[in-house]
């Protein structure tokens, strides 16, 4: 048996082609430009304690998505080009995004908006 059928194309894991097999760790985060850090980290309910609410955290790169795509106005192309990603990364944390502000809303939990780490 050859070499190339034991491993991917470029000698890494079994015919993955990446390198990394099944063992769980993928590529290394990214940076994204982030130009905004709000004053405000959280929003709730009106009249029920935080204490007794669930938690929805928004990253910092979701709120900018949204900042970018909603209060800027710009479209896809041009919001991944300011976030220095791809389109289609930018689509998916815009969605996450709004999946995670729709929950809140819809269930009556509080939003944090969270630190991205870089």
């Amino acid at each position: 048996m050859s070499k190339l059928n034991k491993t991917g194309p470029m000698g890494q894991g079994p015919g993955t082609g990446r390198g990394l097999g099944s063992c769980g760790v993928g590529r290394p985060r990214l940076f994204r430009r982030i130009k905004f850090s709000p004053d405000v980290t959280y929003f709730k309910p009106r009249g029920v304690p935080l204490r007794h609410l669930e938690v929805v955290e928004l990253s910092g790169e979701e709120l900018e998505a949204l900042r970018l795509k909603n209060i800027k106005e710009l479209d896809q192309t041009e919001c991944a080009k300011e976030m220095k990603t791809s389109q289609s990364t930018f689509q998916r944390i815009l969605f996450s995004a709004y999946k995670k502000i729709t929950e809140a809303l819809t269930e009556g939990k509080a939003i944090e908006i969270t630190k991205t780490p870089y």
